[in-house]
């Protein structure tokens, strides 16, 4: 029996396989034909054309801000990632990692989504649970835990034991509206237009919430008043408001959840500390931001990104494990 861990993201999709760890991790986009809607590529292939096409053809990402907005291309893209992973779906067990609290009519899409690649046995689990078991933290009935999971274009947030979620929260505020703020700043403040691709990358080199960070990197775009091409020097203090503003977002709604917390479940959070993973998790500096933000100790995951589908694998290992945090 194939068992399988899907983490279907916003920028990536990670998939785990029972026995051989995460065996894929590609960019969740393909590259359609404007007139016909046929695709002419998938996934990394697909994401390096961002930017690049000609006006015959788009790069579409079918999962926004943690929901499935186009179930058609979610579904050939996915078929196209299984086919690399199994020879066949047929007895395939699939784990979709969703949101805290993904409602019902989302799941459904998930449904129809597995259906269409080939995949008739599914269930789900939120991230919440999976991030957490992603860092090896211990889950009882007794001992709450705090998990801050912050994606490309989705947040959840969440206090919880094996015995449910005691306050959540999923949020549509992750990387990618730091990228999106990121072109407007630099346009609006230097000068230049980047693209999404540059964006990314210059949160991930010298994004960073440490105070006087000197980081930086050369970025080549077009220049907005010239039109020609131009390049120019930005530093971490150069991109830190567009970064600073949906951290502090993020933050205002996890002191939100604190806040509804009952004493004893307080109490233990503040022993336990804050469990941070995501890949945005992964900006210099952040777990320490937190951590002085929110006055408590912050845990963030070795391999942030990951988290939650190395914890999509844990549970796939331990069925009773999986019965508890499974979503009904």
């Amino acid at each position: 029996m194939i068992k399988l861990a899907i983490d279907f993201g916003t920028s990536v999709t990670k998939i785990y396989k029972l026995g051989s760890g995460v065996v894929l991790a590609e960019a969740t986009c393909v590259t359609v034909l404007k007139e016909t809607g046929e695709i002419r590529a998938f996934g990394n292939e697909a994401k390096r054309l961002l930017g690049k096409t000609s006006d015959l053809t788009e790069v579409v990402f079918p999962v926004y801000e943690g929901q499935i907005v186009n179930e058609k291309l979610a579904g050939a893209l996915l078929e196209y990632f299984l086919g690399k992973i199994v020879r066949r779906t047929f007895g395939v067990e699939a784990l979709f990692c969703v949101s805290c609290g993904c409602p019902e009519e989302d799941r459904e899409k998930y449904y129809r989504v597995a259906k269409a690649a080939g995949l008739n046995r599914i269930c789900f689990a939120e991230a919440p649970y999976l991030a957490a078991l992603g860092q090896d933290v211990p889950l009882s009935d007794s001992n709450p835990v705090f998990s801050i999971d912050i994606g490309a274009g989705q947040t959840s947030i969440a206090a919880f034991s094996l015995e449910g979620i005691i306050a959540g929260l999923a949020m549509s505020v992750g990387g990618y509206n730091m990228d999106v703020h990121i072109i407007d700043h630099v346009a609006e403040n230097f000068n230049l237009k980047i693209g999404s691709l540059s964006a990314e990358k210059l949160k991930t080199t010298v994004g960073s919430l440490i105070e006087r960070d000197n980081q930086s990197m050369i970025v080549n775009g077009r220049d907005v008043i010239t039109g020609k091409p131009r390049s120019v020097s930005l530093s971490s203090e150069d991109v830190l408001f567009p970064i600073h503003i949906y951290v502090d977002k993020i933050l205002e709604y996890a002191e939100l959840v604190l806040k509804k917390l009952p004493a004893e479940v307080s109490a233990a959070v503040c022993k336990n500390g804050i469990f941070l993973s995501g890949g945005t998790a992964r900006l210099a500096g952040f777990a320490d931001y937190v951590s002085e933000r929110l006055q408590m100790e912050t845990h963030l995951a070795r391999d942030p990104q990951m988290a939650v589908v190395l914890g999509g694998g844990r549970a796939l290992g331990d069925p009773a494990l999986l019965r508890k945090i499974r979503m009904e």
